[in-house]
């Protein structure tokens, strides 16, 4: 096993695209650090530097203590893991796990216990005589996984791999892969489009936007305390509501004032922020989560200062919760950041995007529990926990947090 360190690492193409730029990231030994971001923001290059199968422009690459910049892939000691399986359709499980081995001319027994070992740990010990079209996706996955394993390697690099495989054997997958990682205690480097994904599996999350790292941390921290706009809107499922909103300062008290709505900023809230007292009486971007909101109706006796009142435009059942959208008359927030997140989600996301904010209108959602009464075309009062506002800068997109407004 080996930490990964990468030191202002940057890749620019011929053409003058500039994949990667000055990116600086510690990967600690026996950790998983998932890279995320919206397509074509650097990370699989990224990965692919780290395998020898790009070259680096500048910055320095390191691997326990070699710097392998000018390292051929076969000498870095590193495993990879495809979306493609990749398995030879010819060969038995057996052989097909075993087959790098034998090209390295490994001893059979050696090669016998090694695979054997694998097969146990990602339980394909009863498959080991099949060929490949005898078996299901996810079974596919583990031996092109077993085939990485058997290499003992300092490190994996996993590019997307569940990526092929239908949305429930992906959460089985998912929860096989983090238990086989810290099993195995292989320092892994794992890239995803899936930000769900990325905050299951990672000790640590990379969150990367146009080749450069945004923040990286531990998923609850990274959730709960974003650094900037981008990651707040990437990082959550639904995605974090944001609106253009006023501060305002009353009785010692800071207040949040947007389309006809003022809600209390809790202390606990305002302690976290000393900065947003600098805010009072200029604009920012508020964030509420969908799920830092309930129904009024379910919540007790819920103070009118905590209170968000709209009609309901749609409901979504998702079973023991419900998905409830509705309209507030506020300017949604139309930056760099939340074009781009909205384009990552289809063009007509950023479509909808645009026109909501040329009619000063702004849809929020907020997942309730399907207790809710809320139905479409009558009204909801959500309860909003105030604790857990957020709040951006709304011409730099960075969190207001200190004094420094980080």
């Amino acid at each position: 096993m080996a930490e990964i360190a990468l030191d202002d690492v940057t890749k620019v193409y011929p053409d003058g695209t500039r994949a990667v730029s000055s990116l600086s990231l510690e990967i600690p030994d026996g950790s998983l650090v998932v890279l995320v971001g919206p397509s074509g923001c650097g990370k699989t290059t990224l990965l692919r530097m780290v395998a020898g199968l790009e070259t680096i422009t500048a910055g320095v690459i390191r691997i326990g203590d070699r710097v392998v910049n000018a390292l051929a892939p076969r000498d870095r000691d590193v495993a990879m893991v495809f979306q493609n399986y990749a398995l030879y359709p010819h060969m038995s499980v057996y052989d097909n796990m075993a087959f790098s081995l034998k090209l390295r001319r490994v001893a059979s027994g050696e090669i016998e216990r090694r695979v054997l070992g694998a097969a146990r740990t990602l339980g394909l010990t009863d498959q080991l005589a099949k060929k490949p079209r005898h078996l299901s996706g996810g079974q596919r996955q583990r031996v092109a996984m077993g085939r990485a394993i058997v290499r003992e390697p300092q490190v994996f690099l996993m590019d997307e791999p569940l990526s092929n495989l239908d949305a429930k054997l992906r959460v089985q997958m998912r929860a096989e892969i983090g238990r086989i990682q810290h099993r195995v205690g292989v320092t892994t480097m794992y890239v995803t489009h899936d930000q769900t994904e990325a905050m299951t599996l990672g000790d640590l999350v990379a969150v990367m936007r146009h080749g450069v790292l945004q923040q990286v941390d531990g998923p609850q921290a990274l959730y709960e305390r974003p650094r900037n706009l981008f990651v707040a809107g990437f990082i959550g499922s639904p995605a974090m509501n944001l609106v253009e909103a006023t501060v305002t300062a009353a009785d010692g008290d800071l207040w949040v004032e947007f389309g006809g709505t003022r809600l209390h900023v809790d202390d606990e809230a305002a302690a976290k922020r000393p900065a947003l007292m600098t805010w009072v009486g200029k604009n920012v971007v508020l964030g509420i989560r969908p799920e830092d909101m309930e129904d009024a109706s379910l919540a007790g006796d819920v103070p009118e200062q905590r209170r968000l009142s709209a009609a309901v435009d749609l409901r979504e059942e998702m079973g023991s919760e419900a998905y409830v959208y509705f309209t507030l008359d506020a300017p949604a927030v139309l930056t760099e950041d939340t074009k781009e997140l909205a384009a990552d989600v289809g063009i007509e996301t950023l479509e909808g995007l645009e026109e909501s904010a040329a009619q000063r209108r702004t849809t929020f959602v907020a997942r309730l529990s399907s207790r809710s009464r809320a139905r479409e075309g009558g009204q909801v009062t959500v309860a909003v926990d105030t604790r857990a506002l957020h709040f951006f800068d709304p011409e730099t997109g960075e969190s207001i947090y200190g004094s420094d407004h980080r």
